[in-house]
């Protein structure tokens, strides 16, 4: 993949690096490029501000930005690195590189003719929606990052009514709500990557299952009986009801790999194979960059032509895969961040490209062949975050956003 330089002090992620133009720079690199090799034309468009979730959003999904409470501390600015505690990580190498908000994203150009609209009134208050799903009896659920108290995984019918709020009293507070997945028997897995663990909820909105120690990350060794995990990201389900859980966020954050604590001392990203009982298979780790390794388990994908493992190695803008024995197939390196893989009715491989704003279509080689999504942003079509989503029946999207509190439907013309 060509490397380009860019005007004197621009940033811009592509293809899996990034790059910072000096002053002396003598040629600026292009900007948009034409459509090519069954993919469409693409241009460059600057990151927004990320709210971090404090957003309202009225009916007709206008989004505005809530003010933080005067002395309330802040989160880490969108793309800031941790100061203390990291040691083992890609982003404690690249501390003092350039932030996400500096960045040119890469975007393409929509010709799948999509148009958004949103339908689900969300309860008032703040807190972005890191994960969709859709049971059988096309109810969406929503999981939604809400202040502790409020009720944070919520169903909606097809109408778009919200018919139940399954809250802290049944399912606990998730301390960092991610991803979320529907099984054959619709019953709702939902994960907390801060506490560590992966749970199953009953279509009645009951808790059945909890994997994981609640408060207590750390290394799943079998042969110990020890079953812990570390934080975990999404789940998916295989052709035969087997379960797959991403775990690593923590390769962006203060890594434990140096912890006194004998059960969490690994902290590598990793994936989990369970059977459809949920005994264990196997685990296969990251560890760092390489044919066959990945730094960061954000994206979890199985291919139902295959059952192929597809992983999105996120901060390394790669896709790797595997298959469903944890044996590494290849690498397909990419032009956005891999936020979400899913594959749509047809079997076709799509990511969500995360800040980047937009829903890819891929080829089978990793290839862009179209997109849907107006890139970073709060306006209509556009998305803070785009991150984990699902496919209905007519092959429309349904999307939440990290950082915003609302859910757009992304509909085929």
């Amino acid at each position: 993949m060509k490397r380009f330089s860019l005007a004197a002090g621009a940033v811009a992620a592509f293809g899996g690096a990034l790059f910072v133009a000096s002053a002396a720079a003598q040629t600026a690199p292009p900007t948009r490029g034409p459509a090519a090799d069954g993919s469409p034309a693409w241009f460059l468009q600057g990151s927004y501000p990320d709210p971090g979730g404090r957003t309202s959003v009225d009916a007709n999904g206008v989004v505005t930005i809530v003010p933080r409470p005067e002395g309330a501390p802040a989160p880490f600015a969108a793309g800031a690195r941790p100061t203390q505690g990291c040691s083992h990580t890609t982003v404690c190498q690249n501390r003092n590189g350039p932030k996400r908000g500096d960045m040119q994203r890469v975007q393409w150009e929509q010709k799948l003719g999509y148009r958004f609209s949103y339908p689900i009134q969300l309860p008032p208050g703040i807190g972005g929606v890191p994960a969709v799903a859709l049971d059988s009896k096309n109810n969406l659920w929503v999981y939604q990052r809400r202040p502790a108290g409020n009720p944070q995984l919520m169903r909606y019918s097809p109408a778009g009514q919200l018919t139940l709020s399954v809250g802290d009293d049944v399912i606990g507070h998730a301390d960092k709500a991610h991803g979320m997945a529907i099984d054959a028997e619709d019953n709702i897995w939902v994960l907390d990557t801060a506490n560590g663990t992966a749970k199953k909820v009953s279509p009645e909105g009951k808790l059945l299952q909890t994997i994981g120690t609640p408060g207590h990350p750390g290394d799943w060794d079998e042969a110990r009986g020890q079953r812990l995990l570390w934080e975990p990201v999404m789940i998916a389900f295989g052709p035969k009801g087997d379960t797959y859980i991403a775990q690593g966020h923590g390769n962006e954050s203060p890594n434990v790999v140096d912890s006194d604590d004998p059960t969490n001392n690994i902290g590598a990203a990793r994936i989990l194979h369970l059977d459809r009982a949920g005994n264990y298979i196997g685990q296969w780790f990251g560890h760092n960059v390489g044919e066959g390794k990945f730094v960061n388990a954000h994206a979890l994908g199985i291919d139902p032509k295959t059952g192929d493992v597809w992983i999105g190695d996120r901060e390394d803008y790669r896709i790797v895969i595997y298959n469903s024995a944890g044996q590494f197939l290849r690498t397909i390196q990419t032009r956005n961040l891999v936020c979400a893989i899913q594959f749509d009715r047809a079997g076709n491989p799509w990511m969500a490209s995360g800040q980047d704003g937009q829903f890819l279509k891929l080829d089978r080689n990793g290839n862009v062949v179209g997109a849907v999504g107006n890139g970073m942003g709060i306006g209509k079509g556009q998305f803070i975050e785009a991150s984990y989503w699902v496919f209905d029946k007519q092959n429309n999207l349904w999307a939440g956003d990290t950082s915003v509190g609302r859910v757009t439907r992304m509909e085929r013309k």
